[in-house]
């Protein structure tokens, strides 16, 4: 399952504002549909899945339940892709790594959405590339790169062509709280996941489409690459 490769498909990507752009998952799922590799998708939630987190901290609920109504979002996206790739990939959304791996020897395409509370999507991500045995990730975001700091906040922000794991974990650590509907680049976890099993991985613009093509194909981009 080597040639597998897994994007990490940001909700922002999907629903700026909030609002599903079905413009640009129509280009996004013909960039794939044209592609020659075996692709493993998984979708994060946006801007809809913070709000809908931050309305249930307003309503008493505590970061696990927070998490599980974020993760319906995560589903919406992810059924909108599969809508989208409709005779390409495997029609089902799966939130179980066992079953999307089986239906990888049958599927060329394999989508899944969030899985459990506490774990977000780019860990999600980083699982799947894991369980493939797929050599590439490729997460596409509304960042063009990893940044030493919030490029929106700081324009002084050090943009980073290439970093090792160890780079990549400790800029992630300064981050990453834990918090439902946060948004930071990569998660603590995702970031030792794909060390562990040594995933090279490209941060880039996701709505970007020949930045995504260029990642896809090994050939160089504008954004960040992570390996050993």
């Amino acid at each position: 399952m080597s040639n597998w490769i897994v994007l990490s498909l940001g909700g922002g990507i999907i629903n700026p504002e909030g609002t599903p752009d079905s413009e640009f998952i129509k280009k996004f799922s013909e960039l794939v549909k044209e592609s020659k590799y075996n692709f493993a998708i998984v979708t994060g939630g946006g801007k809809s899945a913070r709000l809908y987190a931050q309305a249930a901290r307003e309503l008493g609920a505590n970061e696990f339940e927070a998490d599980e109504i974020a993760i319906i979002s995560t589903l919406q996206n992810a059924s909108l892709i599969a809508l989208a790739l409709k005779g390409e990939a495997c029609p089902t959304v799966f939130s179980d790594f066992g079953k999307a791996r089986e239906s990888a020897n049958r599927y060329r395409i394999v989508i899944m959405r969030g899985t459990i509370p506490g774990i977000t999507t780019d860990t999600d991500a980083a699982l799947l590339a894991e369980v493939l045995h797929a050599k590439k990730l490729i997460n596409l975001s509304n960042v063009d790169a990893i940044y030493d700091s919030n490029p929106k906040n700081n324009p002084n922000a050090k943009k980073y062509s290439k970093m090792d794991y160890n780079e990549l974990i400790a800029l992630a650590i300064k981050n990453d709280t834990r918090k439902a509907g946060t948004n930071f680049v990569f998660d603590m976890l995702a970031c030792k996941i794909i060390a562990r099993a040594g995933i090279e991985a490209h941060f880039i613009n996701g709505r970007n489409l020949e930045e995504i093509k260029k990642a896809i194909k090994g050939n160089a981009h504008s954004g960040t690459v992570v390996r050993k």
